[in-house]
């Protein structure tokens, strides 16, 4: 793609990566075969080629952004479907944030949107105001019907997303140091989460019942919130920016080898810390150390080699590939290898590449799209019958988990259990009905 930036504008060390990347593109189009905005609206606008286009002229003018592109930026998902399709290697990731960030400085959004943005990136990141704001939605969980009727999608939806039945209690996993049984292997860092700690603290502590069991002591920060992911996919680049470093030197303390990420959607941030802090001279080095060392518990569960078992019972999984796995973090067979070798008969499922309409707080900010989005990704699940799904990411159990009746869960959990740990609340429950 030509591109007209003058010399002073490719000063500015943004708009010169912003270059790069829209040089690499091709206008192939292959990329809206499998956008999900793209699939179900059939917009070239809601197309990655289409939204680099409004970028393209955007940055080139240096002008503040139009409500007209910030809908259709607004739409994108971030599922970087894109990337893993494009054969030219366009970093859409990058020039999305990128463009993310100049809509958040130069466009005034209308009261009520901007309000409710700021609302979710104030309690989301913080677990304890979180936790309340969980009890207070599920109090007014009936007035959802009522919200529908007056046209208020966005707070029907949050409503929505609250959990119906609060989570048991779980002291595994708060900050502290976690030994290893036997031998130690390794010392590691679990980053707990502001959002997943909150919903499903059970995650991480199959996660770290796991681990301690296969020679690996465990770290969990005192004093750790967000890793910056949620305010990053919102433009909020100060604020994301400050939590990473916050992240980068509670880990550097903890004096550990590896970060191990339960939830695929903070992995891909954090992974991308190098990218995101390379302007900073005081923490480029530490930014890029972190993330080299950052790793998914599959990724890690394969490095550090789990020992043969019998599974505790045979179940048909459905393996939902999070996008922020497979197209972020381009982490595809780990997981399902896992499963197999523990014992269960794992089945892909169709349309495995699209998003399931989670992504962050978009199923808030544009609840339409991704209820129609959840609607398919469930109707692909029941295709192939299931016993229960499995996944590696919070927003995902989330989203899908409000509309079926199919238990689902975290595969760290499951292999867990199949390696000696808990059976998992939503098998035991299930199995009871």
């Amino acid at each position: 793609m030509q591109t007209n930036f003058t010399p002073e504008q490719l000063q500015d060390p943004h708009i010169a990566v912003a270059n790069q990347i829209l040089r690499k593109c091709v206008h192939c189009g292959f990329c809206t075969a499998t956008c999900p905005t793209y699939v179900l609206l059939g917009d070239e606008l809601d197309s990655p080629r289409g939204r680099i286009y409004l970028i393209k002229n955007m940055l080139e003018r240096g002008e503040a952004a139009t409500s007209e592109t910030v809908k259709h930026i607004d739409r994108c998902l971030s599922c970087l479907a894109c990337m893993t399709t494009c054969p030219s290697g366009v970093h859409y990731m990058h020039l999305i944030d990128d463009a993310r960030a100049h809509v958040e400085k130069t466009y005034r959004r209308p009261l009520f949107e901007r309000l409710l943005r700021d609302l979710l990136a104030f309690l989301m990141t913080r677990p304890a105001l979180f936790r309340t704001a969980l009890g207070l939605s599920r109090l007014a969980q009936p007035l959802a019907p009522v919200l529908e009727k007056l046209g208020e999608k966005h707070l029907k939806a949050m409503l929505e997303l609250a959990p119906k039945v609060p989570p048991e209690p779980e002291t595994m996993g708060r900050p502290g140091v976690y030994p290893a049984q036997g031998k130690t292997r390794m010392r590691v860092a679990l980053l707990r989460g502001c959002v997943q700690s909150i919903l499903d603290p059970a995650i991480n502590a199959a996660a770290i019942r796991l681990m301690n069991r296969n020679g690996i002591e465990v770290v969990v920060s005192e004093g750790e919130t967000c890793c910056g992911s949620l305010t990053h996919h919102m433009g909020k680049e100060a604020d994301a920016l400050a939590r990473a470093r916050r992240m980068i030197d509670g880990w550097r303390e903890a004096n550990v080898e590896r970060v191990i990420i339960t939830a695929s959607g903070c992995g891909t941030t954090v992974k991308d810390y190098g990218h995101m802090l390379r302007l900073d001279p005081a923490y480029a080095g530490k930014a890029e150390r972190i993330s080299a060392m950052t790793r998914d518990i599959s990724e890690f569960l394969i490095e550090i080699g789990l020992p043969k078992i019998v599974p505790p019972r045979a179940l048909r999984v459905a393996y939902h590939s999070a996008c922020s796995m497979q197209h972020g973090q381009k982490i595809r067979t780990e997981p399902r290898r896992l499963l197999e070798q523990a014992g269960f008969e794992v089945t892909d499922i169709p349309e495995g590449h699209l998003c399931c309409g989670s992504a962050g707080t978009y199923n808030i900010l544009q609840p339409e799209i991704a209820t129609r989005l959840r609607d398919r990704k469930i109707a692909n699940i029941n295709s192939v019958t299931p016993a229960v799904i499995a996944t590696g990411n919070i927003g995902c159990i989330t989203q899908i988990g409000q509309a079926t009746e199919i238990p689902i869960l975290h595969t760290v959990e499951l292999l867990d259990w199949a390696h000696g740990g808990y059976e998992p609340r939503v098998l035991r429950e299930s199995s009871k009905g």
